[in-house]
């Protein structure tokens, strides 16, 4: 899955770098007099005191937000030991200071606010992913055990029994494009030897975080993560649990096809017909999505005919015609053009000169008009794709800029990514003959390859997507517990994924600390979100442009009416709970996710037809 991470700036956890040293200035102006001034009552706060509260933090996250994602976009633009150590020093600041600010918030739990007060309080209790404890001590070891399992994932390396060492990217790049059953499973079980030597480590970090959330007035650190989403965090998990019971029948239809096409390719021996696919041959490393081996699974006479990277090449399209051609998109909507200052500061290429972070990302540095992205641009057509996804980050962030501080984000954490994906399914056949990339679009019997392509990566990751947080919550529940972390984590993935180990794991194995996410901290509910919003954007968007094409046909390229539906809710930003901004888009407050059957619909029909006959299920 690409580009689902650190595509914005100002998320939740930005923001908590933004207000690092506003929650010091603040601390210090009320130590000013005394310690007992300091500790005031709850009783005798007021809604005067809370807006005071506010106001101060809102100035300070204004000023250190500039400096704070500068620091960032040096670092990831000239990679040296000075800007690696100016972005850990601001990390590490932020971490600090947003403990003390999350501590003063809740300060006003019991106090008497109105609704925009309580929103903007609750934005600071919530925005920190892994709250410290209210003690130095363990708020240090906190921080340094987040760097170790950072630095353990980040340096980890594999070399194989031919003695070649290979680094996460090599892997992944073998799991993508081998087709040697050995060599996959040599890959898969390498990078799983880095892991182990986390378990103590996140054990220590779980016990840690959880103490930080109930000192913030939550059960644990998973109900503080799930009440972030404008619900009860008990609903939230029901939630999720009815949108993958939507989307379950379409995902087994798929689920059944791969697992029959990749027995014909390796041996029903070594993928049994009946039984979970192992997980070392889906083309990815973490089994997340599946799109790498297209190849093996692609239906007969599926090429659309055209190809888009030759096409961009045959039209003179070089990395800056790509984005323009983007940008175009946009405008067609009725959205303003970039600020000049976007192409002027933006990274297009890879310098020749330096190192730099290559993964794609959308910037905004000063939450008005700074707006950047940062991409080493390759020639291609799916980089074309991902071009109009970073865009759609960018105009999401320009459209709530005029928001306070605090509500300058996208609705939930889903909405972000899901914006961008939205736009980038409009990336159509009919829209590449709109812009004049191709001369004809092709019949819909073409369309199964194209649609069997995507659901490879759109559903096939969806209940990987789910499953993450569901172990996590677990975790800091305690209903999980060290001793069963790996066995746990298996039993998830064969429940939802239908994807099982390729080998017996040792009882102290790690495997969850090999996908980033984990050791990292990053919560994944956002992505299970976005995969599934963006299908109802997308229903939503051509609906309202008068589409009269199957939804996965439709592209919104240049229908004002759509663009206007569109910015009203990302002008909303998260000043309003996200359910107020979907109706603005869907008419509902609920997420449906029918729509991706809708879209997929013409794939489902040709995969039951395919799987006849078969003994589908796991």
């Amino acid at each position: 899955m690409k580009n689902i991470t650190n595509t914005f700036k100002f998320t939740a956890i930005a923001l908590v770098v933004v207000t690092s040293l506003s929650a010091c200035n603040q601390n210090e102006a009320a130590s000013n007099d005394t310690t007992k001034k300091e500790q005031i009552s709850t009783k005798k706060l007021t809604s005067k005191d809370a807006q005071v509260f506010l106001d101060n933090v809102a100035k300070e996250m204004v000023a250190l937000g500039v400096s704070g994602a500068r620091a960032e976009w040096i670092y990831a633009n000239f990679i040296t030991e000075d800007t690696s150590s100016l972005a850990a020093e601001a990390s590490q600041k932020s971490t600090e200071a947003g403990v003390r600010f999350a501590m003063q918030a809740a300060k006003f739990d019991n106090v008497e606010v109105n609704p925009t007060q309580r929103r903007q309080l609750n934005f600071l209790k919530q925005s920190l992913v892994l709250p410290a404890p209210q003690d130095s001590a363990k708020s240090a070891e906190l921080a340094k055990i987040g760097a170790e399992l950072g630095s353990i994932y980040g340096k980890g390396t594999y070399t194989t029994k031919a003695g070649k060492k290979m680094s996460l990217g090599d892997m992944t790049s073998t799991m993508a494009t081998s087709r040697d059953y050995d060599e996959l499973l040599e890959m898969w079980q390498g990078w799983r030897e880095i892991s182990p030597k986390m378990k103590p480590l996140y054990t220590r970090q779980a016990e840690l975080a959880n103490e930080g959330a109930k000192g913030l007035g939550y059960k644990d650190l998973g109900a503080m993560w799930r009440s972030n989403y404008d619900m009860p965090a008990d609903d939230f998990a029901k939630e999720l649990d009815r949108l993958w019971g939507q989307v379950k029948p379409l995902y087994d239809d798929l689920h059944c096809y791969v697992r029959s096409e990749l027995g014909k390719e390796y041996g029903e021996d070594k993928v049994p017909q009946d039984k979970p696919i192992p997980a070392h041959l889906l083309g990815n490393m973490w089994a997340q999505s599946w799109g790498n081996i297209y190849d093996v699974v692609a239906p007969e006479d599926a090429d659309p005919g055209y190809d888009v990277t030759k096409q961009l090449a045959e039209h003179n399209y070089d990395e800056i015609k790509m984005v323009k051609g983007a940008e175009k998109f946009f405008t067609s909507l009725g959205f303003d053009a970039l600020p000049d200052t976007f192409w002027t500061r933006s990274l297009f290429t890879k310098p020749a000169d330096r190192d730099v972070i290559c993964h794609a990302s959308a910037w905004d540095l000063d939450s008005k008009d700074d707006l950047r992205i940062k991409m080493c641009i390759q020639k291609t057509g799916e980089e074309f794709s991902v071009i109009h996804h970073e865009l759609g980050h960018n105009f999401y962030q320009r459209a709530y800029k005029d928001q306070p501080v605090y509500f300058q984000n996208s609705a939930n954490d889903g909405f972000h990514e899901a914006i961008g994906d939205t736009i980038a399914l409009s990336v159509t056949p009919k829209y590449l003959k709109e812009i004049g990339l191709i001369d004809t679009i092709p019949d819909e019997s073409k369309d199964i390859g194209l649609l069997m392509k995507k659901a490879l990566d759109k559903v096939a990751f969806i209940p990987f997507g789910l499953m993450v947080d569901q172990w996590r919550w677990k975790v800091y529940s305690g209903e999980i517990t060290p001793k069963n972390y790996n066995t746990a984590w298996w039993e998830l993935r064969e429940k939802y994924q239908g994807v099982a180990a390729p080998i017996a794991r040792d009882a102290d194995a790690f495997d969850p600390g090999a996908k980033y996410h984990v050791p990292g901290g990053v919560p994944y509910s956002r992505y299970f979100l976005a995969h599934i919003q963006q299908f109802e954007f997308h229903r939503a968007l051509c609906e309202i442009s008068g589409n009269t094409d199957p939804i996965h046909r439709c592209s919104i390229y240049n229908n004002k009416e759509a663009g206007k539906a569109l910015n009203t809710m990302l002008e909303m930003g998260s000043s309003q709970p996200w359910q107020q901004a979907y109706k603005v888009l869907t008419g509902n407050e609920q997420m449906d996710a029918t729509a991706i059957l809708d879209y997929f619909a013409p794939l489902q029909t040709w995969l039951k037809d395919k799987n006849q006959g078969k003994e589908c299920g796991f």
